[in-house]
């Protein structure tokens, strides 16, 4: 199989490609994750990781691989998109936001075919929904530090889960790589998967 450059630092990620068994290489692209307000969510996370694909194109122009993909998971509740928590304040605010309520997951995925110089983008959107946290629960999961690093201040594959009381959509998703969909993407781009 082909190796593909993946343009992000996240570690579930990158047990996801080692799960598909594909040859990749880490390269995180570092862009301005500010999310654009007024944008609605799932465009939002599409361009996060479109620019994430043209970072590193920028970076390699001399000599492009054959492959790079990108993600980007945002939280999104009344329309408030959030990303990763700036500080443990930030993480207070959004976990606060969600605490027994229903939100949305967002994660994009671009894909670059070097060979077709095409870029494919597709996002998928899952619902999850939070049990009503105390404040104690929220101090208590703000201090395990989990939070950091992880879109809407929680990770679900993790003490997160203990809070969750239901899921409509993609697990893998919610996670950071929706497999089924990238699984589809990779085929429907030619991407020699099995070979």
């Amino acid at each position: 199989m082909e190796p593909i450059i993946l343009a992000s630092g996240s570690l579930r990620r990158q047990e996801y490609f080692k799960l598909l068994g594909l040859p990749f290489s880490i390269m995180p692209a570092h862009i301005d994750e500010i999310p654009e307000r007024g944008l609605e969510p799932r465009k939002q996370a599409e361009n996060f990781a479109v620019q994430k694909v043209n970072r590193i194109i920028e970076l390699l122009s001399a000599r492009l691989p054959g492959w790079i993909f990108g993600a980007d998971t945002l939280i999104s509740v009344d329309g408030d998109v959030y990303g990763k928590p700036a500080d443990r304040e930030d993480a207070r605010r959004m976990l606060n936001r969600l605490r027994g309520r229903e939100h949305e997951v967002v994660t994009a995925m671009a894909l670059y075919n070097g060979k077709e110089k095409t870029l494919d983008c597709r996002s998928v959107v899952s619902t999850l929904s939070f049990a009503p946290l105390s404040d104690e629960e929220i101090e208590w999961y703000i201090n395990t530090g989990e939070w950091q690093g992880a879109a809407g201040a929680y990770k679900i594959q993790g003490l997160a889960e203990c809070f969750v009381t239901g899921i409509k959509g993609s697990y893998s998703g919610i996670v950071g790589l929706p497999m089924h969909e990238f699984y589809v993407m990779l085929k429907e781009n030619g991407y020699p998967y099995g070979d």
